[in-house]
């Protein structure tokens, strides 16, 4: 053969690898509202930066009905290319390839894309829609699985790892994408779930649709497993590339500093618009955290989930933060046992990946009640205690009003290394509100006093004076400044960048035995 004919052989090669499972498959997934494996890549990726790796893998099992269903990538679309300019290795399942089914062939990919994305010290982003594991390859197709979940793990905390589901994701095809760091859904074509609906109606007799089991609104809003949601495809890839402007490429790098021209000095005055004077009105942290961080740079995430914390990233004078803060709209900000594991696993993820901790504090406590002894709260509340104590990256707070109690301490306070603690004048910060601790602990005198009303409201405000405002605390070293709103984010930036470069250390372990 001359090189004409190579060529011509290699071209003839790389359509049918480009062609997927055929032109019929591809316009059903059209038809879906779904965009094909290859066409997600080239809305995520940067134009012209992606390199294909093993495009010509094949299906290596011999299982039923495999001897003429041999497609050239075994259903995933892998390689490396760029976001905003910086490296990422990605790999996008096909469901237009015998359900983009997991094969032993296609494991093996994937495995590749995760090995050299550790070696390399690069993000990954994972696109999935399959069906779950490819029956006629029996328990090679577990073992694909198993390698996958595998690396998963041992790139815990050293890459960032991104898993955007959209289409199915099934049986245990789901615990790749849950041993990663975010889980991203295309809204109305996405679900994951153990068990489909046809077994958990065998099994149960409950009857039920892929989207009342798995789809986005069960996983944002109930089980906390989704972080972000999108209208479909296009808008939930664009989020990913947002998502990534946040991170570092690895442990041993800072995120990226993005200068967004907006003045450290300026003015915060409507800080004392948006939050009351009076303690016991709501207001919407998130409007704090618009106004004290860079214009337009929060994300948010899981925000329909535990909405009493919210939790998410900005940017402050151009530098990556992860953002903690209670929210007085939901449960008065007090702490559950779902919102103690969201921030928890997010403060978490911030310490591996070296972005700074700002926690915004009011909260009246933890929540009580049977339901949440129940739910483990003690655990719960602990694992997010011990995310705090465990975190060594710059760990700034601010207590805006309320600070009560156990959850006082859980909010980055100093007791748990928090490096700077600021507080407003109005800030109240007593192992219980004013009101029920003069109940407990003037129980007697008010019952036998003339005017117990008139007595009550002069000892609430003897309580308040001395024992429920910041100047206590700052006497103790507790609070590092008292602070006025409209200072905060200047005070939040020059403590960001006194803080940038210091040194924590955790004493030395194999690993630590969270509560988990």
């Amino acid at each position: 053969m001359n090189w004409d004919d190579l060529i011509r052989d290699l071209e003839i090669k790389n359509q049918e690898a480009l062609a997927g499972g055929g032109e019929e498959r591809v316009k059903k997934q059209h038809a879906l509202g779904k965009l094909r494996s290859r066409e997600r890549l080239e809305i995520l990726l940067d134009p012209d930066s992606f390199m294909e790796l093993d495009r010509l893998v094949a299906p290596q099992g011999s299982g039923v009905g495999m001897a003429d269903k041999k497609f050239p990538g075994d259903g995933v679309v892998g390689g490396s290319g760029k976001i905003h300019g910086r490296p990422v290795l990605v790999y996008s399942q096909d469901f237009t390839v015998l359900g983009g089914s997991m094969s032993l062939s296609q494991a093996k990919k994937i495995c590749k894309i995760l090995d050299l994305a550790i070696k390399t010290g690069t993000p990954v982003i994972g696109l999935n829609d399959s069906g779950g594991a490819r029956i006629q390859e029996g328990v090679m197709s577990l073992a694909g699985y198993g390698e996958i979940f595998l690396r998963n793990t041992l790139a815990s905390g050293v890459i960032p790892q991104i898993s955007i589901i959209m289409g199915p994701s099934a049986g245990g095809a789901v615990y790749s994408p849950g041993l990663t760091d975010f889980i991203l859904m295309a809204g109305p074509t996405s679900y994951m779930y153990i068990t489909g609906p046809e077994v958990v109606k065998e099994v149960t007799g409950e009857d039920v649709d892929h989207r009342e089991l798995g789809g986005a609104g069960v996983h944002s809003r109930s089980s906390g497993v989704c972080d972000l949601v999108g209208e479909d495809d296009r808008g939930i890839l664009e989020t990913a590339r947002r998502l990534l402007t946040y991170l570092p490429q690895n442990n041993q790098e800072d995120p990226p500093v993005v200068d967004l021209k907006d003045p450290i000095e300026r003015s915060l005055k409507d800080l004392f618009r948006i939050i009351p004077a009076d303690a016991k009105t709501g207001y919407d942290i998130k409007n704090v955290i618009e106004l004290v961080f860079d214009d337009g740079s929060f994300l948010e995430l899981k925000p329909e989930f535990a909405p009493n914390m919210v939790i998410g990233f900005a940017r402050l004078g151009g530098y990556s933060v992860g953002v903690v803060a209670n929210q007085p709209l939901r449960l008065s900000g007090g702490i559950d046992s779902k919102a103690a594991r969201k921030a928890a696993r997010f403060v978490r993820f911030c310490d591996a990946f070296n972005i700074p901790i700002i926690t915004l504090v009011d909260v009246p406590g933890f929540m009580p009640g049977t339901a949440q002894e129940s739910e483990g709260i003690i655990h719960h509340g602990a694992k997010l205690i011990f995310a705090y104590a465990e975190a060594t990256v710059p760990k700034l707070t601010v207590v805006v009003r309320k600070a009560y109690g156990g959850a006082y301490i859980v909010m980055g306070s100093k007791h748990l290394r928090g490096d700077l603690n600021f507080a407003y004048p109005a800030a109240e910060i007593a192992v219980m509100g004013p009101e029920a601790a003069v109940n407990v602990v003037f129980k007697k005198e008010l019952a036998s006093a003339s005017d117990p009303e008139k007595r009550r409201g002069e000892l609430i405000s003897e309580y308040r004076d001395k024992f429920a405002s910041p100047y206590q605390a700052a006497e103790l070293g507790y609070i590092d400044e008292v602070i006025s709103p409209d200072q905060t984010r200047m005070k939040l930036f020059r403590g960001l960048e006194l803080l940038l470069d210091k040194i924590d250390k955790n004493p030395k372990k194999k690993h630590p035995n969270p509560p988990l």
